[in-house]
């Protein structure tokens, strides 16, 4: 979170804000290439169920109507594929990544899967979104928001793109609130995760900064406060597996 001598948290370091997103960008670099992997390793594949649970929230139509999704740090398309394959033939999602590294691993999974049609690739930052205002009928950001330098920036554009009458959905790490097994998810973050992401990616620094970040972001409370702060209504968050991810959402009516 920016504060006001002008800088941020890396993980558990401090740095100046502009550096931020530099260094993010290094961490999806190194990482791209196996990035779903690691996301089946490090959860156990509970990140399917997970993100089945906001596909279901999101509910897409499933006619023919026109249905525009914009799933922001999304590169591998994880999100989008998912919502196309429970949506109709009106369904189009555009995928809006800094990283152009996951942008083109995401390029290359839409092609295999036979969903370029219906699932677009687009290079562009979260805090400034280069899309017209009321322009979307869904925002998703999977596992992404704690990455962005200025949070309050990047959801005063989710507001802003988003038609009256849509929603806002947000899946992110949380805060494990089960006594017992916080030691556990801790013991596991700090001491397998970063050796999990060395033998799969050669990259254990930049798995450091994963876990490191998600004891960063806000608690649910202060995050759904910020959601409101940038305008939504109905704002709520549901806890899932003892607090290890919240699905947050909003709506812009």
């Amino acid at each position: 979170m920016e504060r006001p001598d002008g800088t941020t948290h890396f993980g558990f370091r401090d740095v100046e804000l502009g550096e931020k997103q530099t260094l993010v960008n290094e961490v999806f670099h190194s990482v791209a290439k196996r990035y779903d992997l690691m996301n089946d390793l490090m959860s156990g594949g509970m990140h399917r169920l997970w993100k089945e649970a906001m596909i279901t929230a999101l509910n897409p139509p499933r006619s023919d109507a026109p249905f525009a999704l914009l799933d922001v740090a999304g590169g591998t398309g994880d999100i989008s594929f998912r919502a196309a394959k429970a949506a109709g033939h009106g369904f189009q999602a555009t995928v809006c990544d800094i990283n152009t590294e996951m942008l083109a691993v995401g390029r290359e999974r839409a092609e295999a899967q036979h969903l370029d049609h219906q699932v677009s690739f687009v290079e562009g930052n979260a805090e400034a979104l280069a899309f017209p205002d009321k322009s979307f009928d869904a925002y998703t950001i999977a596992f992404g928001i704690r990455n962005v330098p200025r949070i309050p920036l990047a959801l005063s554009e989710a507001y802003r793109v988003l038609k009256p009458g849509s929603r806002f959905l947000c899946l992110e790490f949380s805060s494990v609130d089960v006594p017992g097994l916080d030691r556990i998810y801790d013991l596991f973050s700090f001491n397998v995760i970063p050796q999990l992401g060395r033998a799969v990616t050669g990259d254990a620094e930049s798995y450091r900064y994963l876990v490191e970040s998600i004891r960063q972001f806000p608690k649910p409370n202060a995050f759904a406060d910020m959601i409101r702060a940038a305008g939504f209504s109905r704002v709520k968050y549901d806890i899932m597996s003892g607090g290890i991810v919240a699905l947050h959402s909003g709506w812009r009516l």
